[in-house]
């Protein structure tokens, strides 16, 4: 690793340390927000709500393949980080190598699929007469970007973990940047409407896989792509999988709770899904950067834990969470304020409008503990924890948000106790978070050299 990189992750005072890799993380993930927002809002601006509920119907098969992006990301950022930490940059460069190949392949594959299945797919996630035409053309369209998806999502955590935040950051803006200019030429210049929207999104992704690629193969890396440094074996595979499954596990089922949640919406009109839809984008305000705040401090972690450096590992969370929670009071109001005009942005149609105003401020009623939830999510992965990060992987979108969500529709049956079910998990996963995050530190740093 390079001194720079080992004086930030080792010797730069905490709050220097943590800016530095959550600032750009941070930037990353809101320009990841900007650009799905950008796709509701130029697509609202047809007048069109069936479009808007189509983007929104379609989302959980994107995230889907994002999450399958997160498995070898998060779990090759978590295992090359704490390999850097003890020193063993050859393993390093094997598991670098085994994510780019391997994730590579699964996404071919992704896109295949996703070409073929597209008609099936609509169906699954609950599309209407009125919006299945409009979700099967998004969905066909971003099928070709699906590998790209996958790389881009990967490499942007992966990339971190040599101490490069920053060049992390460059390529998510340059795919987002894309996205966003784009968006209005497709969308309404052409008048390509949802197919403009996908085609934005799927330049966006190309480029920002394309950029990540130039920067391996360009030698300025001390990690490597080349498929001679591939390796499987030797902890390799089961090291990124024992961490990624779990982190991806959680975005999958956070997809499958879409799907369950907007099923159930339809019963209460198509002008409700598309007000749930607009909410999840307004609550991704506080979510994204959050989000950005957890997964910047794990390579920091992940590399002091690899170091065994104890010490510094509890400064840089202390610090971290204190951060985490000033950030989220912060965007719980600005989000609870603000949800009027920004749900108007989207939504002009009366009836979707008011669905999304209440359902943006049930929504945000999670903001006070988001930074506490992700900080420890991260911190979970940072150790290696498979088990405890499995536990609450399946648990918020899975073990605990389909029983309370299934619940509230039996018990109220309305469209707001739908919305409800999210930030009553939320409270729950936090906890659960806290918890399983003592139980990892006490376990898992036993079995480490103490650095004092």
């Amino acid at each position: 690793m390079n001194s720079k990189a080992v004086d930030i992750f080792e010797n730069a005072p905490i709050p220097k340390a943590v800016m530095v890799n959550i600032i750009p993380s941070i930037i990353s993930m809101l320009m990841v927000l900007v650009y799905n927002l950008a796709d509701t809002f130029f697509i609202g601006q047809t007048k069109n709500a069936y479009m808007v509920a189509a983007v929104s119907l379609a989302t959980p098969a994107f995230l889907l393949f994002m999450a399958v992006g997160m498995l070898f990301g998060i779990g090759g950022t978590s295992l090359i980080s704490r390999l850097l930490g003890e020193g063993k940059s050859e393993k390093a460069l094997n598991a670098c190598s085994f994510c780019f190949w391997t994730s590579s392949a699964v996404g071919i594959i992704g896109m295949l699929i996703m070409l073929l299945g597209a008609d099936s797919i609509a169906k699954i996630v609950g599309a209407t007469p009125d919006t299945y035409d409009y979700v099967v053309e998004y969905l066909k369209i971003v099928a070709y970007g699906v590998p790209f998806l996958v790389l881009s999502n990967a490499f942007s955590s992966i990339i971190r973990a040599e101490g490069k935040a920053s060049k992390a950051m460059a390529g998510m803006i340059i795919g987002n940047m894309a996205n966003i200019i784009l968006d209005p030429i497709m969308i309404m210049g052409m008048e390509m409407n949802v197919g403009g929207a996908a085609a934005a999104t799927t330049i966006g992704n190309v480029l920002s896989a394309v950029f990540y690629i130039i920067h391996f193969v360009s030698g300025r890396s001390m990690l490597t792509i080349h498929p001679k440094f591939y390796k499987a074996g030797n902890g390799i595979a089961v090291g990124i999988l024992a961490i990624g499954i779990p982190a991806s596990l959680n975005s999958i089922l956070m997809s499958v709770s879409n799907v369950v949640i907007n099923n159930l919406m339809t019963n209460h009109g198509d002008m409700a899904v598309a007000g749930l839809g607009v909410a999840m984008k307004v609550n991704m305000i506080a979510v994204m950067l959050l989000i950005g705040l957890g997964t910047g401090i794990q390579p920091l972690l992940g590399y002091n834990f690899g170091a065994g450096n104890r010490k510094r590992f509890l400064g840089v969370l202390k610090f971290s969470i204190i951060l985490a929670v000033s950030l989220s009071l912060v965007m719980t109001v600005i989000c609870y304020a603000g949800a009027g005009p920004m749900v108007s942005a989207f939504l002009e149609e009366p009836s979707a409008y008011d669905y999304g105003m209440q359902f943006a401020r049930i929504y945000i009623i999670s903001g006070p503990i988001l930074g506490i939830l992700f900080v420890m999510i991260n911190t979970i992965q940072s150790m290696g924890a498979a088990l405890p990060s499995l536990i609450l992987s399946i648990s918020r979108q899975g073990l605990l948000f389909m029983p309370v969500l299934f619940i509230f529709n039996k018990v109220f049956g309305t469209a707001r106790s739908l919305a409800m079910a999210q930030p009553v998990t939320d409270y729950l996963a936090a906890a659960l978070s806290v918890i399983l995050a003592v139980v990892a530190f006490k376990k898992y740093f036993r079995e480490r050299k103490e650095n004092v």
